[in-house]
C-alpha cells in the first residue's frame, strides 16, 4: 500500500489550514477525536456490545466533524475567541458618583 501524503497549507500571513480547517479549529478536531477513541475503548472494556460502541462512536464522530467545519466556516481564524471574549463584557456600567469623571478631566489638563 502507498503512503498518505497530506499537504498543509500555509501561506504567509495566513492560518495553518488542512482539509478547509483553518487554525484552532485543527486542535479541536483531534481533541474531540482522542476523546471518542477513549470513549470506545471505556465502553468496550466494560462489556457494552461491540456494535452499539461503533454505532455511537461513529454517530458521535459525524457530529464532531459537522460541528467543526460548521464552527470553522461560520467563525474563521479568531471569531470563535471573539466570541467567547465578547461575552465576558458587561452590558452596562453602572456609575453613581461624578468622581470617575471629574479625575478624567484632572488629568487631561
Amino acid at each position: 500500500m502507498g503512503a498518505s501524503v497530506y499537504k498543509i497549507n500555509k501561506g504567509i500571513n495566513k492560518p495553518i489550514e488542512f482539509k478547509g480547517l483553518k487554525a484552532q479549529y485543527i486542535a479541536y478536531l483531534a481533541t474531540g477525536l482522542i476523546g471518542l477513541l477513549i470513549l470506545f475503548a471505556v465502553l468496550y472494556i466494560i462489556g457494552v456490545n461491540m456494535f452499539v460502541c461503533l454505532a455511537l462512536t461513529a454517530i458521535l464522530g459525524t457530529l464532531l466533524f459537522m460541528t467543526v467545519y460548521r464552527m470553522s466556516d461560520k467563525y474563521g481564524q479568531y471569531g470563535l475567541l471573539k466570541k467567547m471574549a465578547s461575552r465576558s463584557i458587561p452590558d452596562f456600567i453602572k456609575c453613581t458618583s461624578r468622581r470617575s469623571f471629574i479625575q478624567l478631566t484632572k488629568q487631561d489638563n
